[in-house]
């Protein structure tokens, strides 16, 4: 099995994000542009785009939302997962020929990632996973750093141009700004039911099924952020894909209150800092 069909098949992964933006034709533009999605559906205020029929990313138009704040909870990045590291290697000489700067390329151990940031300053990684049989577990936990990327070994592995998001890729993982790890645990882990995988000096990483993340938090902007104003440009939804015993489990730890607002296949949540997540039965 690969690390990107752990993620694809674990449990409970990611499905669409959801983005509000103040100029819709110049983000839509940008992200079918350098990223290479695809426009799926459109319509009055808002373009979903993706890959095929999967959807991976909507853009929701609001012209008067006030630009985030970078030190509020809300998106550090989304993170857009190739399936092969020569994906990886034509996406990036795609991204010179456009010169699109790029703000860094960092080696995990578990991946090699390439950040970025739409026109309206939303975090972007683009990577590929390195087998899973090679990534590193001790005790529960997984083995990820932050390395120098090797550029020139990446780009060798290139074997054709550049021509979109191959079938196959998805947003392997959400990255998250938050207040305060210990109540970032407490949710995404006590209620939400994912399992901490990594301690990193200043940010938790939580997944299911054994991949190395599909949720991160961190507070190196955001220490002690209150809840996040709306409306605001940036983040407005995370939709979390779940098997159905993954659903059941969830639904049956749910407080009475959250759980009234359920339905069979849906249940809308926020964490504590208002980011909204929407749990949908597959």
């Amino acid at each position: 099995m690969t690390a990107s069909e752990t993620s694809a098949g674990a449990p409970m992964r990611i499905g669409t994000v959801a983005l509000t933006v103040r100029d819709l034709d110049t983000v839509s533009h940008f992200y079918q542009q350098v990223i290479g999605l695809a426009p799926v559906e459109t319509g009055t205020g808002r373009v979903r785009l993706g890959v095929g029929d999967e959807v991976l990313l909507e853009l929701r138009h609001d012209p008067s939302a006030p630009l985030a704040d970078r030190r509020s909870a809300g998106l550090f990045h989304n993170a857009f997962l190739l399936p092969t590291r020569a994906d990886l290697a034509q996406w990036l000489l795609h991204a010179a020929e456009l010169r699109v700067f790029l703000q860094g390329a960092s080696d995990h151990l578990v991946s090699e990632a390439n950040y970025l940031a739409d026109p309206e300053g939303n975090g972007i990684e683009v990577y590929w996973d390195r087998p899973s049989e090679r990534w590193e577990w001790h005790n529960g936990q997984v083995r990820m750093n932050t390395l120098p990327l090797d550029l020139d070994s990446l780009v060798a592995t290139a074997t054709r141009k550049w021509s979109g998001l191959p079938a196959g890729s998805l947003i392997g993982h959400v990255h998250l700004q938050v207040g305060a790890l210990d109540r970032a645990e407490a949710f995404y882990a006590g209620l939400l039911g994912l399992d901490v995988v990594c301690h990193y000096p200043g940010a938790t990483f939580f997944s299911t099924g054994g991949y190395h993340h599909h949720i991160g938090t961190n507070i190196w902007n955001s220490r002690g952020a209150p809840v996040r104003p709306e409306p605001v440009t940036g983040l407005v939804d995370v939709e979390l894909l779940a098997d159905a015993a993954t659903f059941a489990a969830l639904r049956a730890r749910l407080p009475e209150e959250r759980a009234a607002e359920a339905t069979a296949t849906r249940l809308p949540l926020r964490d504590p800092w208002g980011t909204s997540l929407t749990v949908v039965a597959r």
